[in-house]
C-alpha cells in the first residue's frame, strides 16, 4: 500500500513564486551594483580628464608629466613682444613660472596679461647641455642669435623662472656650465631640465 502524502499544489506554487522573486531581486541588485561601478569609474575618468593643476604643482611634478597633455591655470605676467607667440604663467611667485608656446594657435591675445589664464597643451622638456651651449657661443660669434626680450641678456621673465641672475649672454653660458657640472657631480646628469607647454587651447578666466 502507498502511504505517501498527496502533493500540495498550493505549497509547490508558492515555493516556485518565492524562488522566482528571489532570483529577480538578485538580478536587480547585481545590475544596480554593476551600474554604480560603471558610474563611479566614469566619474573618476572624467575627474582625471578635467584636473586643473596650479603652476607650483605642475613644476613639482614636471619630470613625471613630461610628454603628456596637461591643463594648468596661472596668472599671465608677460607675453613676448615679438607677436605674443609666447606667454608666461606664474604660480605663487616669479620663481614658479612656466613658458607657454602658442605653436599652431599662432599667437596669444595680449588681454591675457594680468589675467588668470587656463591653458591645455603638451608639457615638454627642454634640455641645456654642453652641445647647446657651444651652439649658442657659435651664434654669438656669428651674430645670428635669435633675440628674446629687450637685450641679448634674454627675457627677464624667463630668466627669473630659471633662477638666472647673469646680465649678459656670456655670463649666462658660464652660469649654465657651472650648474651642469654641479648636477653631473650630484646626479650623474650632464644637462639642465626646463619645461614649457605647447598650447593647444587657452581661455582667459
Amino acid at each position: 500500500m502507498n502511504h505517501s502524502k498527496p502533493i500540495d499544489m498550493k505549497t509547490t506554487m508558492k515555493s516556485k513564486i518565492f524562488f522566482a522573486a528571489l532570483m529577480a531581486a538578485a538580478c536587480v541588485t547585481f545590475t544596480s551594483c554593476g551600474n554604480k561601478a560603471k558610474t563611479a569609474a566614469n566619474a573618476s575618468t572624467e575627474q582625471n580628464a578635467s584636473t586643473v593643476l596650479g603652476i607650483d604643482s605642475l613644476l613639482a611634478e614636471a619630470e613625471a608629466l613630461a610628454g603628456q597633455e596637461v591643463t594648468v591655470e596661472g596668472l599671465c605676467t608677460h607675453t613676448c613682444q615679438h607677436g605674443a607667440t609666447k606667454m608666461f604663467l606664474m604660480g605663487s611667485d616669479d620663481k614658479h613660472t612656466i613658458r607657454v608656446e602658442a605653436g599652431e594657435l599662432g599667437s596669444f591675445d595680449t588681454k591675457c596679461v594680468n589675467s588668470l589664464v587656463r591653458v591645455t597643451g603638451k608639457l615638454t622638456e627642454e634640455r641645456i647641455d654642453e652641445a647647446y651651449l657651444q651652439q649658442w657661443e657659435s651664434q654669438l660669434k656669428e651674430n645670428t642669435v635669435e633675440q628674446h626680450g629687450e637685450s641679448e641678456a634674454g627675457c627677464t621673465t624667463e630668466k627669473n623662472a630659471r633662477g638666472e641672475t647673469a646680465n649678459s649672454a656670456e655670463a649666462r653660458i658660464a652660469d649654465f656650465r657651472a650648474k651642469i657640472a654641479k648636477r653631473q657631480a650630484e646626479e650623474g646628469k650632464a644637462y639642465l631640465s626646463f619645461y614649457f607647454i605647447e598650447a593647444s587651447d587657452y581661455e582667459i578666466q
